[in-house]
């Protein structure tokens, strides 16, 4: 059974962006990738408040590729610990949903 997710990702420009929702889609990893440009980051790194420029990717997915999809970004990003968070589909329209479940089915199986 599928479980839609969608995972955020962040990238320090939108090069790199491109570059992972590229990879992600082109593997069936994803099914849709939105860059979101120019957003601001505020976040604390050992010890020091950080202000920082990025680009979002909204990642459409299912979770049963979720380890296989951390493991790609990690070898595509240059951070050393990327955000690669997810949060569960509640609900969603159903041929969208459908779609999702269509374009990741395959490369869902282990």
């Amino acid at each position: 059974m599928s479980e839609p997710i969608v995972v955020f990702i962040t990238a320090p420009d939108e090069e790199e962006a491109v570059r992972i929702a590229g990879a992600l889609v082109g593997e069936s990893l994803a099914a849709c990738v939105n860059i979101v440009r120019d957003i601001r980051s505020i976040y604390s790194w050992r010890g020091k408040i950080e202000d920082e420029a990025e680009n979002l990717l909204v990642v459409k997915t299912d979770k049963a590729l979720f380890e296989r999809l951390c493991r790609r970004v990690r070898q595509l990003h240059s951070y050393k610990v990327p955000e690669v968070i997810a949060l569960p589909v509640v609900a969603g329209l159903p041929e969208y949903v459908s779609w999702l479940e269509d374009v990741t089915k395959g490369s869902a199986r282990p």
